[in-house]
């Protein structure tokens, strides 16, 4: 059967599985096992069961996975996040629209414990959503910072969508996370000038907190040093642990994993009911993540051998289009992807076949990378599939509709679209950081 047939059925069932509303992980293993029987090669999956073997259960990397999340879990149980909010709260209390701004830079720091979007808007979401309600924010402002502040996990370092990217990837892991950290942070300053704008646009849609609750500067410099200063120094100890070298993404986890359950004890909130329910819970989650990726790895490779990889390179080739446009192209397929599944199934089914017209371009790997990890912050955020928006559905009044949410996190897709646009003409902002530490 001809390699263009194969792409299309495989991407028909691919489709089809998805919008019946079946696991991502069985759908994509389920097609492969199909487009091998309709392409005449059974023997085929001999081969994807030993690729799966070799490059992903034996994968050392992807360890880093299941205990980045086991460290945001401990951090969790530890209430640190909830004391680093409070203190944020009262930091910026004298500032119109401070609440929103806290939001956004505890989304920040809790970027750099997890990845797991849920768990980040889940609990920025409980301690903040009906706060700011109370204080008289508008729903839109509300729910919008929240959500797209939370999805910040996938992209500021250390992350889980790094580590898999890397995995999938030429590139290290410390180059990776050396190249987002810059646009990330970037990201964050662009979600807090929104803010910032519109409380001066429309002061009474985030009003400043009310004289009464405000607390002295000796209180506020005490709550800042016990209660935020010792988690934000873990957090650095651990990023810049593998940024200059001194341990891998792999150790650095481990280590952070440790440190976050030493904080656990110190603070007397150890009990073994949570404890376990920690291991139940990043078990679960690992489990998810590697699923989808041993059901792409068998999608992919099947879709390799029997020639549509190949095929549909050779379709985005004939496009005979300049090289920033079939780019754009590119970042445009992912876009309308992220509105239909999650960021490791896109990350998994695009780069067996984005990366090597890339480096056939002779663009920056890490560049291109980091741009597509920019924009799988969107998929997070975009209907009728955006995930982000029905963990905050599940946690918001039911007296905010939902379309008030959809409303509400428009403007920072906007305001994703336009980081693309900045790094794409500054590449250096992604560039800058792995050449000074790598020299590449």
């Amino acid at each position: 059967m001809p390699a263009e047939y194969i792409a299309l059925i495989m991407g028909g069932l691919l489709l089809l599985g998805l919008f019946m509303g079946h696991p991502l992980a069985f759908v994509l293993g389920g097609v492969a096992v199909l487009g091998a029987l309709i392409a005449g090669k059974p023997m085929v999956l001999g081969i994807v069961i030993n690729r799966i073997y070799g490059d992903v259960l034996d994968n050392y990397t992807l360890i880093a996975i299941p205990l980045f999340i086991l460290m945001a879990r401990f951090l969790s149980d530890s209430e640190v996040t909830d004391k680093m909010f409070e203190a944020l709260r009262h930091l910026m209390s004298n500032v119109r629209g401070g609440l929103a701004l806290a939001v956004v830079f505890l989304s920040m720091l809790l970027a750099a414990t997890t990845g797991i979007i849920g768990a980040s808007i889940t609990v920025t979401g409980m301690m903040a959503l009906r706060p700011m309600l109370n204080y008289g924010y508008s729903p839109r402002l509300t729910t919008g910072v929240i959500a797209a502040s939370g999805c910040l996990g996938i992209l500021i370092p250390p992350s889980i969508m790094l580590i898999l990217m890397a995995s999938y990837s030429p590139l290290s892991i410390g180059e990776l996370f050396a190249g987002a950290l810059i646009p990330g942070i970037l990201l964050g300053f662009l979600y807090a000038a929104w803010v910032v704008f519109v409380a001066w646009r429309d002061p009474a849609s985030a009003p400043s907190v009310k004289p009464e609750e405000q607390i002295t500067r000796a209180e506020l410099t005490k709550m800042l040093l016990i209660e935020a200063v010792p988690p934000i120094l873990l957090i650095l100890g651990i990023l810049g642990s593998m940024l200059v070298g001194i341990a891998t993404a792999t150790e650095a986890s481990a280590i952070g994993c440790l440190l976050s359950f030493i904080f656990v004890v110190i603070r007397g909130k150890f009990q073994w009911k949570t404890f376990v329910s920690a291991l139940y819970e990043t078990g679960r989650t690992s489990a998810m993540i590697l699923f989808i990726v041993v059901g792409a790895t068998a999608f992919t490779g099947v879709f390799n051998i029997t020639g549509g990889l190949g095929a549909v390179q050779d379709l985005m080739r004939s496009l005979d289009m300049a090289p920033w446009a079939l780019i754009l192209v590119m970042l445009v397929i992912v876009f309308v992807l992220g509105c239909f599944l999650d960021w490791t199934g896109i990350v998994l089914l695009s780069f067996p076949i984005l990366l090597p017209l890339i480096q056939e371009m002779g663009f920056s790997m890490l560049w291109f990378v980091v741009l597509v990890a920019v924009i799988l912050q969107t998929s997070f955020l975009t209907p009728p599939f955006g995930y982000a928006l029905f963990y905050l559905r599940a946690i918001t009044p039911t007296s905010v509709p939902t379309i008030e949410i959809i409303k509400g996190v428009i403007p920072f897709i906007f305001l994703i679209v336009f980081m693309c646009i900045l790094i794409s003409i500054f590449p250096g902002f992604i560039t800058w950081l792995p050449q000074v530490l790598y020299g590449s």
